[in-house]
């Protein structure tokens, strides 16, 4: 009786995704909140609660989906060819927030507000296609 890799691939993938999902919750919900913080020390805080590890979050996205394309080809080509735009434009969102992220801290004092709003609009739109590509997802499925 062998381990069947189906399995070990769909646990890794899931694994993936469950993890993007808890980690970069933070990240963006940061994001969100993000207008609604007044006082720039507290804004300051919150960029700085999560600069260690916010880049690494989003590795656990692309193990998910370079898993899904190494295991289930298929799978990958229907899902992907399925959810094109909205995870195209949720890409955009986590570039625009990467960027914003990291030229907010080398920006001069009144170029920061830029950067801060790119950093907001980043974790809007990342979350707002998330959302769109699991409800298309769900959609397909039922």
């Amino acid at each position: 009786m062998g381990i069947d890799t189906t399995v070990v691939w769909a646990v890794i993938i899931y694994f993936a995704v469950f993890m993007y999902v808890l980690l970069d919750g933070f990240d963006l919900g940061i994001g969100l909140l993000f207008p609604f913080t007044p006082k720039k020390r507290d804004r300051d805080t919150m960029m700085n609660t999560v600069a260690p590890v916010w880049d690494g979050n989003e590795t656990w996205l692309v193990l998910g989906g370079e898993g899904l394309l190494a295991a289930f080809p298929v799978a990958y080509s229907i899902i992907l060819s399925g959810l094109y735009l909205p995870l195209i434009f949720m890409l955009v969102g986590l570039v625009f927030r990467g960027v914003a992220f990291e030229f907010r801290f080398k920006a001069k004092e009144h170029e920061a507000h830029l950067w801060d709003k790119a950093f907001i609009g980043g974790s809007v739109a990342a979350s707002f296609f998330q959302g769109v590509s699991l409800g298309a997802f769900l959609d397909g499925i039922a």
